[in-house]
């Protein structure tokens, strides 16, 4: 009897004590390999469609998602065309054009620049960062020198348009940039190759006339952007300030780790936002912010606070543009 109830007792200790390691290797998604939709790419706002468009010739041909999201980014950073983004980016206050950039790799590998002046893609900057130095940002000067010492072209930027429409501005002295959706369109890109791992990027001028020295979410790990390759990648645009004050890219993700949708972790997380928003007394009409996620599924959601937010998306079915559901109606 003595040696039943000892047996029990101990075989009964080891099966506790084997249960946190079998959730420890058990798939957070349940993931079945043959169903997962890959190679796929999104991205934010109607420039994606052509941003997709590059990424998606790297990934047809089985390329990396670093290679795809960073070629796919810097199409739309070389448009002057685009007003807040890279050539074509509006400036601060004080008439200088700030950069922002971020990337990150299926290995948690990241890199970052921010107020960096003079040079048209960031983003590349950024990966040098990250793959070069033992950093992981830099920023203004630094961020500068750096860049040059790598043999980047020092440009000149602001069209002499984008300079009209500055002048303007500063006709009317106030220093309190409107905040709307044509005023921060960040081009965030998140994509998984065929080898089913996941990267980001991440890049912006930021809002239009804003303080010199003004950084937002977009160069921020965590806020802008982040990357999980067991769970999924989420990256944000709009009021960089509300962005950050939930690490918001993060939140989406984590959510996801949760068994959430893409679609649901990203309303979940402007929910969030809408609420600090109504505790804080703020009119939350005033700000857009709209995240993008996609899972290791294959599976890709959005949302945002109030219509006019949309992202692309390039599949095997092909490249589209979509409609974000919003919350304030």
């Amino acid at each position: 009897m003595k040696n039943t109830r000892r047996n029990f007792i101990k075989m009964s200790a080891l099966s506790a004590a084997a249960i946190p390691f079998a959730n420890i290797s058990a798939d957070p998604l349940q993931v079945n390999k043959s169903d997962v939709n890959k190679p796929i790419v999104l991205s934010t706002w109607n420039f994606g469609l052509v941003a997709n468009q590059s990424a998606w010739e790297i990934l047809n041909k089985g390329g990396r998602a670093l290679d795809a999201v960073e070629a796919g980014v810097k199409f739309v950073e070389a448009d002057p065309k685009q007003k807040s983004v890279g050539l074509g980016g509006r400036p601060d206050r004080d008439g200088r054009v700030t950069l922002d950039a971020c990337i990150m790799d299926e290995f948690s590998n990241i890199g970052s620049v921010a107020c960096l002046e003079h040079i048209v893609h960031p983003v590349s900057v950024a990966r040098d960062v990250m793959e070069k130095t033992q950093h992981v940002m830099l920023v203004g000067d630094g961020a500068l020198q750096f860049a040059l010492s790598l043999g980047y072209k020092r440009e000149k930027f602001m069209s002499d348009e984008t300079k009209k429409e500055w002048k303007e501005w500063l006709k009317n002295n106030s220093y309190k940039p409107v905040i709307n959706i044509e005023n921060h369109d960040t081009i965030g890109m998140i994509a998984m190759d065929a080898s089913g791992n996941l990267s980001g990027a991440c890049t912006t001028s930021g809002i239009a006339y804003k303080i010199h020295g003004r950084v937002g979410d977009s160069p921020i790990i965590g806020a802008g952007l982040y990357v999980d390759n067991e769970i999924g990648a989420a990256t944000a645009t709009g009021h960089g300030e509300e962005v950050i004050r939930i690490a918001g890219s993060h939140l989406v993700v984590e959510l996801m780790r949760q068994g959430n949708s893409p679609t649901q972790a990203c309303k979940i997380a402007v929910e969030r936002i809408i609420k600090l928003q109504e505790i804080r007394g703020k009119n939350v009409r005033n700000i857009q912010v709209g995240f993008i996620a996609l899972n290791k599924k294959g599976e890709c959601g959005s949302y945002c606070i109030q219509s006019g937010f949309n992202y692309a998306v390039y599949d095997k079915t092909g490249n589209r543009l979509l409609d974000s559901d919003f919350s304030v109606k």
